[in-house]
């Protein structure tokens, strides 16, 4: 493959992700210093993520800030180019791409794109980035800087994240002796015996059968009786010890920012939250931030939303451990009365799926579900919705809450770089699409984490002889013993099987009960719900199809949970013939077209979507590895008449969005300041300086 496949996006549109006119309503300066505070936390945690991807990430940030500051904070691109024009004449394509380069790097926080962990290197080439850095920018610090990096940068070798020992990369397992998935596992499952959940924590092997288990914590030392106190040995006879403070001096920013959050807060419950929050920073304890999800989701529809940790395990190759992720955001009361509507009715809709009620929680149980405007989301990517927490025992006796991020829903550049085009669409359908994606893909975000992932019942034996269900009545083959949980057992595939059957959740009931479903959002006029209903089957058609970007030929492996799922939906959809393509050009398939049948979406699309999904539900529903994960591999496996559409779509993929977040700062008067920035690369890097220094 050549490195041309790697290089980072040209023209990627650029998009600020306000919410200044949300925080500027908060009724209180209380309110406004709560969420300035959590925010500085949040993006304090910027360095433990890059970490967690790459060797050469933390490196690479430091490279791009430190060029801003030499060059002394240029505003605009335009600026770059003349300052290094100066030194370097002639380097405007030099110092564009080099631009192009840094904003990806910063809007992934790494130099693996946080949606497919494929690297991405610098279009230029190595020796243009040479001479932009001895000729053009011309300083000690920055050449050091660039020395440390400059292989790994260019270097392709290790092309995705993954297991070291396999020749991927991964910043959950540092050291020089790369670890291999079996010791891995074991280290895990001892991990595991001992009550220790590993989301915080980050593994080195030190040398054959020894191990150093890296907690991410403020303090340097054991403060808790969480972690044992002594070397312990795993059944493989692998030697165990454990290491704190690991990001210490980011964690020690992290706790001092929440306690000054706690001096704002709005009631006692936000008061115990962020109590609970500073001793898991402090002491490393997930039995404390476990506790702080508790008060969380007792913390029902605050002015400023927020939830911070080692929240997503999608990164880690293991699948356990996860990334730094903060979110701090204002809710949008127009929009989230129509999710309250969508709860109010959730019980009517959950009668409606595709199995028995005694796969089902006994009480559905409504969850805080909001659309908020994101002020912050520190972290790798920023998703469109959120359903937390992810404790299986806490979202059983507590509840969860269902967040709909509507800014990033809604971001779209001011001044386009180019006009957009659709691609794999017929021409005279792209007004059509473009008029009602995001309304289709509000109504899917809201179906797939209030009622995909809030739906379900897994079938446990909670002790010895005592289960959560009638077993004389269901007798179900297999159950969750009281020892496994469903990430336990399904291991890596369990992310993209429970994606999938989320969003097949949510297609299935804008396709079975359009006319319940689509009024909740203000879809009340029959031609209009007959659009969504066809653009939300093209919008997840045309996902899945774009999903083939993250599956690798070579592997057989997928690199994305959620492009994973839309496949296999795709697949489906085209398997039943409700979706089918459309091209002439049979060797390079060029002007493929994907074609929705309109007259199937009623019948024989609901019909296979119900399908698809009754099995994922059973399967989930009774821990049935066996035969579950056989069926989802074998739904989402790219065969060779799939497989050869690959090749079109890289050639044809528009690049990602860069989202830049605002940062708020304290006036001399306390009074908080919000501060947003230019759609270009320079205002990508102007956010992530002014919030690191």
């Amino acid at each position: 493959m050549s490195n041309s496949s790697f290089y980072a996006d040209s023209e990627a549109p650029i998009v600020i992700l306000s919410a200044k006119k949300h925080f500027d309503e908060l009724t209180t300066d209380d309110a406004k210093l709560y969420a300035h505070y959590l925010s500085r936390a949040s993006h304090y945690g910027t360095r433990a993520v890059l970490r967690s991807v790459s060797p050469e990430s933390e490196n690479i940030y430091d490279l791009i800030l430190t060029i801003h500051d030499v060059l002394n904070k240029p505003a605009t691109n335009e600026d770059y180019i003349e300052v290094i024009g100066k030194k370097l004449p002639d380097s405007s394509e030099i110092v564009t791409l080099y631009l192009e380069y840094a904003s990806q790097f910063l809007s992934n926080l790494g130099n693996y794109k946080s949606f497919g962990d494929k690297k991405f290197i610098p279009k230029l080439t190595e020796e243009q980035f040479d001479k932009l850095i001895s000729e053009g920018i011309a300083n000690t610090k920055v050449t050091e800087l660039y020395k440390s990096v400059r292989e790994a940068l260019f270097s392709t070798e290790a092309a995705l994240l993954g297991w070291p020992a396999n020749g991927h990369a991964s910043g959950y397992y540092p050291g020089s002796i790369a670890i291999t998935q079996e010791e891995a596992e074991d280290v895990n499952k001892a991990l595991a015996a001992k009550g220790i959940m590993p989301e915080n924590t980050r593994v080195e092997k030190k040398a054959d059968k020894e191990f150093i288990v890296h907690v991410a914590s403020a303090e340097t030392t054991n403060k808790t009786d969480y972690y044992p106190k002594e070397v312990f040995t795993s059944d493989n006879g692998a030697q165990i010890s454990f290491k704190f403070g690991d990001h210490s001096e980011d964690f020690v920013k992290i706790v001092d920012s929440l306690a000054e959050a706690k001096k704002h807060v709005a009631n006692e419950t936000q008061s115990k939250l962020l109590e609970y929050y500073i001793e898991s920073f402090k002491t490393g304890s997930m039995n404390a931030h476990k506790k702080s999800q508790i008060e969380w989701v007792k913390d029902l529809k605050p002015e400023v939303e927020s939830n911070i940790g080692f929240i997503e395990t999608y990164r880690d190759p293991a699948g356990i451990r996860g990334e730094w992720e903060g979110l701090v955001a204002m809710v949008n009361h127009d929009r989230t009365a129509k999710f309250s509507a969508l709860v109010d009715n959730a019980t009517h809709f959950i009668a409606d799926l595709p199995w028995d009620k005694v796969y089902e929680k006994d009480t559905f149980t409504p969850p805080d579900f909001t659309s908020l405007e994101v002020l912050t989301f520190a972290g790798s990517g920023v998703p469109a919705g959120i359903n937390i927490p992810n404790y299986d025992d806490v979202r059983l006796n507590f509840g969860f809450k269902n967040v709909s991020l509507g800014n990033v829903l809604s971001a779209n550049p001011k001044k386009p770089k180019k006009e957009e085009e659709i691609t794999f669409i017929d021409p005279s359908l792209q007004e059509k699409f473009i008029k009602w994606r995001d309304d289709a893909f509000e109504v899917q975000v809201g179906l797939h984490e209030l009622l995909g992932h809030g739906t379900g019942k897994l079938l446990q034996e909670t002790a010895p002889g005592v289960f959560n269900f009638d077993k004389e009545k269901v007798q179900p083959k297999t159950w969750y013993k009281s020892t496994e949980t469903w990430s336990s057992l399904f291991g890596t595939t369990s992310g993209s099987f429970e994606e999938c059957r989320a969003e097949l959740v949510a297609l299935y009931l804008i396709l079975k009960k359009p006319l319940e479903v689509l009024p909740i959002f203000g879809l009340t006029e029959a031609t209009d719900q007959k659009d969504v209903k066809f653009i939300a089957t093209l919008l997840m058609a045309r996902a899945g199809l774009l999903g083939l970007e993250f599956w690798d030929p070579k592997s057989k492996k997928w690199g994305q949970p959620h492009m994973q799922a839309r496949f296999g939906i795709f697949k489906v959809l085209h398997k039943a013939g409700v979706v089918s393509l459309k091209y002439t050009d049979e060797k390079t398939f060029d002007d493929l077209e994907i074609v929705v049948d309109e007259s199937k979406l009623d019948d024989v699309a609901v019909e296979a979507l119900g399908d698809f999904l009754s099995h994922l539900a059973l399967y989930k529903s009774t821990a049935n590895v066996t035969e579950g994960l056989p069926y989802y591999h074998g739904k989402t496996e790219v065969t060779e008449d799939y497989g050869r559409f690959r090749d079109t779509v890289l050639n044809k993929k528009k690049p990602r969005r860069h989202l830049i977040q605002a940062n708020t700062f304290v006036s001399s008067d306390g009074t908080v300041e919000v501060r947003e920035y230019e759609e270009s690369e320079v205002g990508m890097i102007q956010s992530f300086y002014e919030r690191a220094v």
